[in-house]
């Protein structure tokens, strides 16, 4: 069972729910939670709640570790072999699609490209800033753009050297095919009205404001430059550490930027027909719908 959703739609609670009802645990596939030193800006379950539900993948990896999408579907394809065992139906849930695209479909193999575009792209990057990056990636891959994280540096670069090194655009690379897996897939959506989604936004972030955020991102500042650390609720607060802009406005830019976030989220979640859509505080209507599938064999 997926289920997927924005940022602050609320999936952590349904999922807690939807665990205890069906005795199963949790794999999240929100690579941004991966890392153990990354807390308050990737909104992580809290320790009661991961005491709650056996979780994986939360606090599994370093940001100095290398890991990408590609070894997640290794791994938790492996460890759902073993969930398997012991359990009927499994609990994926998450904000990030690709990771989510990884283990429910699979995607195309992306060929390998000149080492030498990569090195360019990192000089303009370096010189002309991300901006000149996310116009090149906006006309050259429209589709794409529209979905990945134009705030992630690394995500914006893979896509640029796919598109220059094979004269294709990324997202051509990407089809959703059907992998031959070993178990079905429940495809369960949240949502919220746009207006109730962005209120909960606004308050997330307000609320990891005085959690610590900046100070957490502070100590986390000398390696910015990592890829774990490419995301929204960082890169905002890096800007003002490194005397871009006040406080103020990195207050206005993690807003904004998650409301922007978000959006990109429903745009990549809203290509699965086959995902129903149900508001977080509809229990009975998930769990309604899961036991028909299950009763279903699908």
């Amino acid at each position: 069972m997926v289920i997927a959703g924005p940022t602050a739609v609320g999936k952590t609670e349904i999922c807690l729910q939807l665990a205890e009802k069906f005795h199963t645990e949790i794999i999240s596939s929100d690579s941004r939670q991966f890392y153990r030193e990354t807390n308050v800006g990737t909104a992580k379950p809290s320790i009661t709640e991961l005491e709650q539900v056996r979780h994986h993948f939360i606090n599994s990896l370093s940001i100095f570790d290398a890991y990408d999408v590609k070894k997640f579907e290794m791994d938790a394809i492996k460890l759902l072999d073993q969930l398997f065992i012991k359990h009927d139906i499994v609990i994926m849930t998450g904000g990030s699609g690709l990771y989510l695209d990884a283990i429910c479909f699979g995607f195309d193999e992306i060929p390998d490209v000149n080492p030498a575009i990569r090195k360019e792209l990192i000089l303009d990057f370096e010189n002309l800033g991300i901006q000149n990056l996310q116009s090149r990636l906006q006309k050259l891959d429209p589709d794409y753009f529209e979905k990945v994280d134009i705030n992630n540096p690394q995500r914006l670069m893979r896509a640029l050297e796919v598109c220059i090194g094979t004269g294709k655009t990324y997202s051509s690379f990407r089809k959703m095919k059907k992998n031959t897996r070993p178990f079905k897939v429940i495809l369960i959506g949240l949502e919220r009205e746009r207006e109730e989604l962005y209120q909960r936004i606004g308050e997330r972030m307000d609320g990891m404001i005085g959690q610590g955020i900046f100070e957490e991102a502070e100590k986390l500042f000398p390696y910015r430059d990592l890829n774990a650390l490419q995301t929204v609720g960082y890169s905002e607060i890096f800007g003002f550490l490194e005397g871009n802009y006040d406080r103020e406005e990195a207050v206005r830019l993690l807003k904004r930027n998650s409301r922007r976030y978000a959006k990109r989220q429903m745009t990549w979640f809203k290509k699965y027909d086959q995902m129903i859509w149900f508001h977080p505080s509809d229990l009975k209507g998930i769990t309604a719908f899961v036991e028909s599938k299950i009763e279903q064999g699908q």
